[in-house]
């Protein structure tokens, strides 16, 4: 017979499960390309219960990020979004138009800086890009971000051009 006692218990249990973490993805996995050089990999999203890229064909990403740009660019410091970020998240917001499905926007910062200020950095260069894809019409619900702050640079370098690399906000499709 169950009892509330019983009913307690594998309450608890499932909510201790569903708190259990996952493995972190090492820095600096699945980004090793650099925009201009056609597709990039994409980075695996944290796991959990948003969207996951890992369940879209690569051809999606590859079509979106050759026909739209899956990256956008900030300067040093910043999360505003300057002319060519704009034109790419208004090219983006019309391929999400004409193609359904979730995204993972994920915002990225170089190495310099604690790695607090930089997942901060990170999740407002995100935000920034969902909020200007969705004053162009794209559904919020649709949308998640996450910041991976400087763990996951396209460049690996301490340089200048490895830096501005690093600066941006990935937008990743996800298959449902």
């Amino acid at each position: 017979m169950i009892t509330t006692r019983h009913l307690v218990l594998a309450a608890a249990a499932l909510s201790l499960a569903a708190c259990a973490t996952k493995t972190k993805t090492p820095p600096g996995s699945g980004l090793a390309e650099a925009p201009s050089a056609g597709a990039p990999d994409t980075p695996t999203p944290p796991t959990g219960g948003g969207p996951s890229a890992g369940r879209l064909p690569a051809t999606g990403q590859a079509a979106f990020a050759a026909e739209a740009g899956d990256r956008v660019f900030f300067a040093f410091d910043s999360h505003g979004l300057e002319g060519a970020a704009r034109d790419t998240l208004q090219r983006q917001a019309a391929w999400l138009a004409r193609n359904d499905g979730p995204v993972l926007i994920a915002g990225s910062t170089d190495e310099r800086g604690t790695r607090e200020y930089n997942l901060a950095l990170g999740a407002r260069r995100a935000a920034a890009a969902r909020d200007y894809l969705a004053a162009q019409g794209v559904a919020a619900n649709r949308m998640q971000t996450v910041s991976y702050g400087k763990e996951q640079p396209l460049d690996p370098a301490s340089t200048e051009e490895a830096w501005a690399q690093n600066r941006n906000a990935h937008t990743i499709l996800n298959g449902r």
